[in-house]
């Protein structure tokens, strides 16, 4: 995967260094404070480095005009976006402007997913957006993945926001890739561990946390904080979502079970 720029060394970048950067087609962070007329975005590299994403350089996807539509970004000002220099423009004052790409650093993401990805990789991303039934995961470059509500958790989620906030950070597994349309998808319980693995840190009598997850009849399960899913007595007052300690009643690994109490 391309390599990104530490923050600490995007202070004082001289001349020198930004071509070098531009040549070895590093990553950078840039901040988009506008977006003019022309659907150009205007921002910041560092502290104070003038940058500019044209707009045909916004996306790798175009519309039928063979432009970027404008609802690529519309939706940037305010926003962190990851780039490229593409070219290093330089007044007769000594004042640089970055011309910079978002395109070109998707298509290199793409063209390494392409050549690396299959079931089993192991990726990071970040969290951009949440639904009632997947998170949508920048994995890279831009380039978004999903993962599916089901993948999520040991157990029943009602939405994807109620495991994962909008910019966090996580680790995740590709379930599936196909080539042929780029899309992705992803899981965040096979990063978890197996139950036996994670059991082996739990003892019956421990007090954990956990969180309120489903109700049915014979109880309510309860996530814990290793991803481990337990099954407690009913408790009056208890709702979904919510944070509770509980007590390890019973531990079976022969089953994949554990029986919990709900104690606050």
């Amino acid at each position: 995967m391309p390599r990104e720029i530490k923050k600490q060394k995007l202070k004082n970048l001289k001349l020198e260094d930004l071509e070098e950067i531009k040549n070895k087609q590093q990553v950078l962070d840039m901040y988009v404070n506008d977006i003019d007329e022309n659907l150009n975005m205007i921002g910041v590299v560092g502290n104070n480095i003038k940058s500019m994403i044209p707009r045909d350089e916004a996306s790798s996807i175009v519309g039928e005009d063979g432009h970027v539509e404008e609802r690529h970004i519309i939706n940037k000002k305010g926003k962190i976006l990851k780039v490229c220099i593409k070219d290093i423009l330089k007044d007769n004052d000594g004042n640089i402007t970055l011309i910079c790409s978002k395109k070109e650093l998707e298509l290199k993401v793409r063209k390494w997913m392409y050549m690396h990805l299959k079931p089993g990789v192991k990726l990071k991303g970040t969290v951009v957006s949440n639904t009632e039934y997947a998170s949508f995961v920048d994995v890279g470059g831009g380039v978004i993945a999903i993962l599916k509500i089901n993948e999520m958790a040991n157990c029943v989620l009602q939405h994807a926001s109620d495991k994962f906030k909008i910019g966090q950070r996580i680790n995740v597994v590709v379930k599936k890739y196909d080539r042929d349309t780029g899309r992705i998808e992803l899981s965040y319980k096979d990063t978890l561990g197996s139950f036996e693995d994670n059991v082996k840190k739990l003892h019956e009598g421990d007090i954990v946390e956990g969180i309120i997850r489903n109700r049915i009849k014979s109880g309510i399960f309860v996530e814990l904080n290793n991803g481990l899913v337990g099954l407690a007595e009913h408790v009056n007052g208890i709702e979904y979502g919510q944070k509770v300690l509980v007590s390890i009643k019973k531990i079976s690994v022969e089953k994949k079970k554990l029986k919990l109490i709900i104690i606050g």
